[in-house]
């Protein structure tokens, strides 16, 4: 198992290295100056454009800055943010949690929904139902996460006036313990309620189209023949063997929300990765686009990981390659 990990670990290093060139390549492609969005909207002296230029290294050939972030990243140093004055992985290391609390309650929420609608799709015996919940998923899919969140807050904040619109927290606050547990949770809900809507419609899918090959096995037909009921053959031989291609698309799904859900925190203002990154795009701060790029691709690697070590908890016939 630890060479099996190992060996995973030393695949995701070409892909590091294909990401950070093809980052540093795309970032001197796109037209802006990083020193005018350093200064704003005032004329940049010459002198002072050199000096930014020198401090921040930005005048150094394409390879010359690659081979020179490669080295830096080796020794764990991602760079230095020249828009907000601090270490790219302090900045990182700072809104990583409240990504990783977005997209952990959102996949809790998401996954219970999306198997029970699944199940419940792939069992009927009634056509109708069926439709009903195959067109209700595909509709709620196909509506993109932004829209939806909007939805939710000209709904839940501004016609009813129950949840906060945009944030993280009261800009001044003096609960404590249970109160202000539930003061964040307000914060949360309509992020988490998009997020796992959205999410839990994918998983739904997923589910219903594993539920009916599963229900069509022979062993399947060999439980009923036993005389199980419908219900124990769902818990017992259904939920189980139809779950692998659930983790597999959960587990790369919760990857990439730990990289950033862009455009959910930028709709609720959600102070974690993804604002994080539209900021630094727009601010061209290089270094801080690159290191949460580096980010995500970590989080996906790490997730892929964790799919194929649960693949082989889940499924005794599956045996990892060592």
């Amino acid at each position: 198992m630890l060479r099996f990990v190992g060996r995973r670990a030393l695949y995701a290093v070409p892909l590091i290295l294909v990401v950070i060139i093809l980052m540093f390549s795309m970032l001197h492609l796109i037209p802006g100056d990083p020193v005018q969005a350093l200064v704003g909207d005032y004329p940049v002296p010459p002198a002072y454009r050199q000096a930014i230029e020198e401090k921040y290294r930005l005048n150094d050939p394409f390879l010359v800055q690659v081979s020179n972030y490669l080295i830096n990243v080796a020794k764990g140093d991602f760079g230095f943010s020249y828009q907000n004055q601090r270490a790219v992985l302090d900045l990182i290391l700072e809104r990583a949690p409240r990504t990783i609390l977005l997209a952990s309650v959102s996949f809790a929420l998401a996954i219970p929904l999306g198997m029970a609608i699944g199940v419940a799709a792939g069992t009927t015996r009634s056509a109708g139902t069926d439709k009903f919940w195959t067109t209700t998923t595909l509709i709620v899919y196909a509506v993109p996460t932004f829209w939806l969140g909007q939805l939710l807050v000209m709904f839940f904040a501004l016609h009813l006036g129950w949840l906060p619109t945009q944030g993280i927290g009261p800009m001044v606050s003096r609960a404590q313990g249970f109160a202000w547990l539930l003061e964040k949770l307000r914060y949360l809900a309509l992020p988490v309620l998009a997020f796992g809507i959205h999410e839990g419609m994918r998983v739904a899918r997923i589910m219903r189209a594993s539920v009916i090959d599963t229900i069509s096995q022979g062993y399947i037909i060999t439980a009923r023949a036993k005389g199980l009921t419908r219900g124990q053959i769902i818990r017992r031989h259904v939920l189980r063997n139809s779950s692998l291609p659930l983790v597999t698309i959960a587990g790369y799904a919760f990857g990439s929300a730990l990289g950033g859900a862009v455009f959910l925190e930028t709709v609720f203002t959600w102070p974690g990765l993804g604002l994080l990154l539209v900021d630094s795009i727009r601010l061209r701060d290089n270094m801080m686009v690159i290191g949460v790029v580096i980010f995500s691709a970590l989080a996906v690697v790490a997730m892929n990981l964790i799919v194929d070590l649960l693949y082989a908890a889940l499924d005794p016939r599956i045996r990892t390659v060592r």
